[in-house]
């Protein structure tokens, strides 16, 4: 049981290396030493321009009082998209572009909440206190007198 990260590894390493060989074969080294150097760089600037405009959009939610669940998840892909595109190889660089597809993220969302057993609801103190009968007055007590 505790060897299956292991192998786990040793089978990605394998299929990356074989990729990669495949790839500087049809293509040369120098040019796909190249090509993997440019995906890293496009897709941390991608990762960057996403995570801002997902991270406006998630202030805006905040502050209409909805729930940002869904950028939440958003952010946590595009955090797993720009990981994968740093690291050097060809196949995580595929897997990371596919995590910046849009319509991709929308399925893992759907999938994601689909699956999460909790409801988030926003209210802040403001709103917490205008739905309650408030009538304010004043009152004497007949004690005092």
């Amino acid at each position: 049981m505790r060897f299956i990260g292991f192998i786990i590894f040793f089978i990605y390493v394998y299929f990356e290396v074989s990729f990669f060989i495949t790839v500087a074969n049809t293509m040369g080294v120098f040019l796909a030493l190249i090509c993997i150097i440019a995906t890293s760089i496009l897709g941390f600037s991608l990762v960057k321009s996403q995570g801002l405009k997902n991270f406006s959009i998630m202030q805006q939610k905040i502050a209409n009082k909805q729930s940002p669940k869904n950028e939440i998840i958003k952010s946590v892909a595009l955090l797993f998209a720009g990981f994968l595109l740093l690291i050097p190889g060809f196949l995580t660089d595929i897997l990371g572009a596919i995590l910046l597809i849009p319509n991709v993220q929308e399925h893992i969302v759907k999938f994601i909440v689909r699956k999460m057993p909790i409801k988030s609801t926003f209210a802040s103190s403001q709103t917490r206190y205008q739905n309650e009968d408030i009538i304010e007055g004043e009152f004497k007590r007949k004690d005092d007198e």
